[in-house]
């Protein structure tokens, strides 16, 4: 393994914003993985009591994406580009995709726990429903996401994108399902998820999947083709470029730094949500 290209006019000290960046990347993961502990240490014998079934399952699914993001936190890193930060076979897009993979699989796999905790609940076949697209889209989303890193060919990334903006307009038509069924907090708390699914999808279709777009035209233009399958997995294995140059840097920053920090908060927000709805359950 080795590293194709090490910046040398730049560094990472803190007159380069990237330091300050990464900082902040860095301590807001230290805080969402004690939030995580401290959760927890709270909710975790409710779930081996079986007070509330499946309240492991989604403790063990929010680790996977609260320490997923932690570890791409302290290693970022642009996988079709590859560019990282630091020089380690840590930083290759082989490590770092494979972790992101299992990493949104579970997150995912949250959405559809909690509509179907609150589908069963309030008898929303919608919602159900609902539930049961949301991971199998995740991982055809998925499948587009590893073509792209492999072949460098960014309209995987829109694709992938906009799968994901399908997925979670199902969600938030079942989240809608369920508000005339509840009343009081719960009804205010799934209006806010709504809210938050609306700028999501806002975010996606105004500035992720156009930037992934126009990326993959001015490829064309250019007439790069990208590398062929076996080509491009020997090169997510073995090629990382170490740079600190902002200008590289700038476009992967707006979506980095909402992934690592508001997503990683709706994680651990559907914990506790499920835990509340658990007890209303039961």
């Amino acid at each position: 393994m080795r590293s194709e290209f090490k910046a040398r006019s730049n560094s990472l000290a803190w007159t380069n914003p990237v330091s300050w960046w990464w900082a902040m990347l860095t301590l807001v993961s230290g805080v969402n993985i004690a939030a995580w502990i401290f959760m927890y240490r709270g909710l975790h014998d409710t779930g081996s009591s079986g007070r509330i079934p499946g309240m492991q399952i989604m403790l063990l699914l929010s680790a996977a994406y609260v320490f997923g993001c932690a570890f791409r936190s302290l290693l970022p890193r642009a996988d079709v580009q590859r560019i990282c930060l630091f020089d380690t076979w840590l930083s290759s897009v082989a490590v770092g995709r494979s972790v992101a993979t299992v990493a949104e699989v579970c997150f995912a796999a949250q959405w559809t726990m909690i509509l179907l905790q609150l589908g069963t609940m309030s008898d929303a076949t919608t919602t159900v429903y609902a539930a049961w697209v949301i991971v199998p889209l995740i991982l055809i989303a998925e499948c587009f996401s590893w073509h792209a890193v492999v072949t460098t060919n960014y309209l995987g990334n829109a694709i992938e994108n906009s799968i994901w903006a399908v997925a979670f307009l199902i969600a938030g038509v079942g989240i809608c399902r369920l508000i005339p069924e509840f009343d009081g907090a719960l009804r205010i708390i799934l209006v806010g998820a709504v809210v938050g699914i609306v700028v999501y999808l806002a975010f996606l279709m105004t500035v992720d999947v156009p930037m992934y777009l126009k990326r993959w035209r001015a490829d064309v233009a250019r007439g790069n083709r990208g590398l062929k399958p076996l080509e491009g997995f020997r090169d997510v294995s073995t090629r990382w470029i170490v740079t600190y140059d902002l200008s590289q840097w700038r476009d992967e920053i707006a979506w980095m730094s909402l992934y690592f920090s508001a997503a990683v908060w709706a994680s651990l927000g559907l914990c506790v949500f499920y835990a509340v709805e658990g007890h209303i359950a039961g």
